[in-house]
């Protein structure tokens, strides 16, 4: 899925919708993302939020009611992207034990005579 933004005049927004796309980006940023790409998420989650810019002329506005629906949705995509990540990588932090639970639940045969990594494998597996 590809974000993409007019790169037109950001004369319309506030200050403040400034600041939040500003601080979006840098939040990207630091996670790697590359600086163009941040940048588009950033507007495009500001104008998600806010209706785009807000002074006058530009356009329909949104109830302050769409507004935080969307800042709720918003904050609810980000808390599952948070779990998703989290969960990457959390079968190498389980203890053997929990692993075989685990195995068990998704019917993994020879599993009691695994090694923590050979578990690790076979959960990944599509099968599993």
């Amino acid at each position: 899925m590809e974000i993409t933004m007019a790169q037109g005049s950001k004369a319309k927004y506030t200050e403040k919708q400034k600041h939040k796309a500003e601080h979006i980006e840098e939040s990207y940023e630091k996670k790697g993302v590359s600086a163009k790409k941040a940048e588009q998420i950033a507007w495009a989650t500001v104008n998600k939020q806010s209706g785009g810019g807000e002074r006058s002329g530009s356009g329909t506005k949104k109830s302050a009611k769409a507004k935080a629906n969307d800042r709720h949705d918003s904050a609810q995509k980000a808390a599952e992207t948070r779990k998703k990540a989290k969960k990457q990588g959390s079968l190498e932090k389980q203890t053997r034990e929990s692993l075989l639970e685990i195995a068990r639940a998704h019917h993994i045969p020879g599993r009691s005579h695994m090694k923590k990594q050979d578990l690790i494998a076979a959960l990944r597996s599509p099968r599993a």
